[in-house]
């Protein structure tokens, strides 16, 4: 069976010193190369290679049957040099990796593409889709990665990897797409979907390399290769790795930063942000931030997708005032926003909240779950929060509100998370008890009703 297949993941842990390129190895210098071995390879590898970084440092791994059992002695744990690779996606020094490249390693090193070797930090990960975002320590903006999509893919088609194959820094192997939509088992406990299959060489070090198309656009991460097999490669989708980087320091973000918004856009440059959301008693609502408001400047950073927006919000503190344009009506408009430090208590208080004034006892819906939801029902709801609890009599409770329902907004406000639903209840319009509509799902239809919000919190009802 192909699940009984042995795969690799393209890691190396050899203890090669860092290899650096040299003039000879780079393609710059040339001038008097005739234009007909310039060939569109030539052109594609020189465009995408001053963004790729090598990766590498130390890890400790339990070496013996008595480590792995939680054994402290000095025979018990060994010294693992790794090397891999990562790709450059803002000139601030945010790299793109595999998180099994940087997973447990004491010290991230990159050496970049003018040989310089600095240490970096691991910013995000999603250990379950392999994907981590690190932040090298520069002070000198970086070259970053032409951005492409996997969306047109053809099989057939050339692309060309470059990686750290065995430790040889900017190794480039060139090959074709085999194959599409490929679900590929690593070992008993992790599994890759909707991969890329290329026969172009993948070796140890090229984990978290680009997989470029002939123009030199990123299409792809490399992550694994089929064991004793030759040609025969993977990456992760580029769409697929927007997406869920995109996520990744979403929720980095909103444990920083209290904002408010939530945005929609595609996951190609120039598809744009649109704002979709704007939290009651948030900042971005008090500073004028409205939903259908387009993005196209935070700070100094211009946003074309959400990956930007995302990433310009990497450096913004707590308390910090924050200038956004924004396009409504056609026209452009600049905003000043301040950030906020999110609650400690969020959570307590909006589950209280919830419990006196609407008698629901909520949680959040996962993400893999909303995505299912969607799929099933053709739907882009964004996120919702389970009815675990009704509490008898409430307003939730005469309006014939469930357990299993699944919440989706109220009086015009989605409730995506438990903050959103902390927003509303908080809102000077909320607290006067007004009829409030809200919207829910119930074994796949979205449903709708009216609810008597109480005007303040019944302690003696709660639980």
């Amino acid at each position: 069976m192909f699940a009984s297949f042995a795969f690799s993941l393209a890691t190396s842990t050899l203890s090669l010193p860092a290899q650096t390129p040299s003039d000879s190895d780079k393609s710059s210098n040339s001038s008097h190369v005739s234009s007909a071995r310039q060939t569109p390879t030539v052109l594609a590898i020189r465009r995408a290679a001053p963004a790729v970084v090598n990766i590498h440092g130390q890890k400790t791994v339990r070496s013996t049957a008595a480590g792995m059992a939680g054994a402290t002695g000095p025979d018990s744990f060994r010294q693992v040099n790794g090397m891999g690779t990562g790709v450059v996606i803002d000139p601030r020094g945010y790299v793109i990796t595999n998180f099994h490249v940087v997973e447990d390693v004491d010290d991230i090193l990159v050496t970049l593409d003018d040989g310089q070797t600095t240490t970096a930090e691991l910013i995000a990960a999603r250990i379950r889709n392999d994907l981590a975002l690190i932040k090298v320590n520069v002070d000198r903006p970086l070259p970053t990665i032409p951005r492409g999509t996997s969306s047109d893919l053809m099989v057939g088609e050339s692309v060309i990897a470059i990686g750290n194959a065995f430790g040889y820094v900017h190794t480039s192997t060139q090959g074709i797409v085999s194959a599409l939509h490929r679900d590929v088992p690593v070992n008993e406990s992790q599994e890759y979907h909707d991969l890329i299959q290329i026969s172009a060489g993948i070796n140890p070090g090229n984990s978290g390399g680009p997989l470029l198309n002939i123009d030199g656009d990123m299409i792809g991460v490399n992550v694994a290769v089929r064991v004793g097999a030759q040609q025969i490669a993977f990456a992760i989708p580029m769409d697929q790795v927007v997406d869920i980087v995109t996520e990744m320091i979403d929720e980095h973000n909103e444990k920083r930063l209290l904002t408010g918004l939530r945005t929609n856009g595609g996951p190609r440059d120039g598809d744009g942000v649109t704002v979709a959301n704007v939290s009651a008693s948030s900042p971005a609502a008090r500073d004028g931030l409205k939903p259908g408001d387009r993005v196209v400047r935070v700070g100094s950073q211009p946003v074309d997708d959400r990956l930007d927006f995302a990433l310009a919000m990497l450096n913004v503190s707590p308390g910090e005032q924050l200038e956004f344009a924004v396009e409504r009506g056609g026209k452009q408009i600049d905003l000043a926003m301040r950030t906020e430090q999110p609650p400690a208590s969020a959570s307590s208080t909006v589950e209280e909240l919830a419990w006196s004034r609407i008698g629901i006892q909520v949680r959040p819906v996962a993400e893999s779950t909303i995505r299912r939801l969607n799929t099933r029902m053709r739907t882009k709801y964004r996120g919702g929060l389970y009815i675990a609890g009704v509490r008898p009599g409430s307003p939730a409770d005469q309006q014939g509100i469930t357990t299993g329902d699944v919440l989706l907004g109220i009086h015009g406000w989605q409730t995506s998370n438990m903050a959103d639903l902390a927003g509303i209840l908080e809102h000077p319009d909320m607290q006067r008890g007004p009829k409030a509509k809200f919207y829910i799902v119930r074994r796949e239809q979205t449903l709708f009703g009216h609810l008597q919000i109480a005007a303040q919190a019944d302690n003696s009802a709660r639980r």
